[in-house]
């Protein structure tokens, strides 16, 4: 099969075992990213299968309508940015894992580290030491704050776990059916929504991005939070209502923000506000960037290349395909 990866920044997965299991295929590894939907086409023109890096290039119906001999969509995680509708009706079958049981500890170790981060003021520490000058604040102790974790799924279960081990009080918000598997863990649940964001020292945001998800966290959230407070998240920047984080930060309320996710990504622009507020965090969505991740994730990926490839199907997103078939 003539096989096509977009968005391998670091050309990373030739070097991984995992990729061993494309042997025998003409695979095309593209490295940088493009959002021109004519340099899309040109380069996919001989595809029969598309592996994506998660949801960093959109495949908008447009361009699966100029990629003729394209068969086969294959990621792993949600998809958001694949038009699963027109890849129906043009018969290409869309694969994705999104029930994988193993939790992404890459994304959750992140989200701890952007916590100790911004409390201890990691980042600026540094900066201030290598431009000559020998502690410029004083920062703060974790044991003894109240984590808030929005999101009781699988990465939310072991930040939750990190927090308990590091002497903080875990609240749960969010769903009932969430706080009622976190009950079974031993971790409290709030009493209200007011009440979560008021009394957090730490709000770190563990939802996937849904229609119902989207911007469920708004500007009167914010505005109950501490000016004390962190806000945390390596979810999706959507989760936030637009804008409402950036005029929260500028009134005090969360007084830091450490964030992995962002509106527009790849974020290029120097003059983004998050960017360069003093009391916020930024890293370039690396929560699921380690070789580990790459190795579980893509193994996944190309086995459903391989199946397709043998006659089988696994982890089907569109299973109307198979009556346009």
């Amino acid at each position: 099969m003539n096989i096509s990866i977009l968005d391998d920044y670091f050309d990373t997965l030739r070097s991984l075992p995992c990729f061993q299991k494309l042997a025998g295929h003409e695979v095309s590894v593209w490295t940088d990213h493009v959002d021109d939907e004519d340099v899309l086409a040109e380069r996919l023109q001989d595809t029969e299968a598309l592996v994506l890096f998660r949801e960093r290039t959109a495949i908008s119906g447009s361009l699966l309508a100029r990629l003729p001999k394209l068969k086969l969509i294959s990621l792993r995680g949600v998809y958001p940015h694949v038009d699963v509708e027109e890849a129906t009706r043009l018969g290409i079958v869309v694969c994705s894992n999104l029930s994988a049981d193993v939790p992404s500890y890459a994304a959750a170790e992140l989200t701890w580290g952007l916590i100790l981060s911004s409390f201890r003021q990691i980042p600026q520490q540094v900066a201030a030491l290598k431009s000559g000058v020998w502690q410029m604040d004083v920062g703060q102790t974790l044991r003894g704050k109240t984590l808030g974790i929005f999101g009781y799924g699988k990465i939310g279960k072991l930040v939750a776990g990190y927090g308990k081990a590091f002497g903080l009080k875990v609240l749960i918000g969010g769903r009932v059916e969430a706080q009622q598997r976190a009950a079974k863990d031993g971790f409290a649940a709030a009493p209200s929504r007011q009440a979560f964001f008021e009394s957090v020292d730490i709000l770190s945001l563990h939802l996937r991005l849904t229609d119902a998800t989207r911007g469920i966290v708004d500007a009167a959230d914010l505005a109950c939070m501490k000016p004390t407070a962190l806000l945390v998240n390596t979810a999706r920047a959507g989760l936030i209502a637009p804008n409402a984080l950036v005029d929260a930060l500028r009134a005090g309320r969360p007084g830091m923000a450490a964030l992995d996710v962002f509106d527009e990504e790849p974020l290029r622009d120097p003059k983004n506000p998050l960017l360069n507020m003093p009391n916020v965090v930024c890293t370039p969505h690396i929560g699921f960037v380690t070789r580990e991740e790459f190795e579980l994730q893509f193994s996944e990926v190309f086995d459903q290349v391989i199946a397709y490839k043998k006659g089988e199907l696994i982890n089907l997103v569109n299973r109307n395909v198979l009556m346009r078939a």
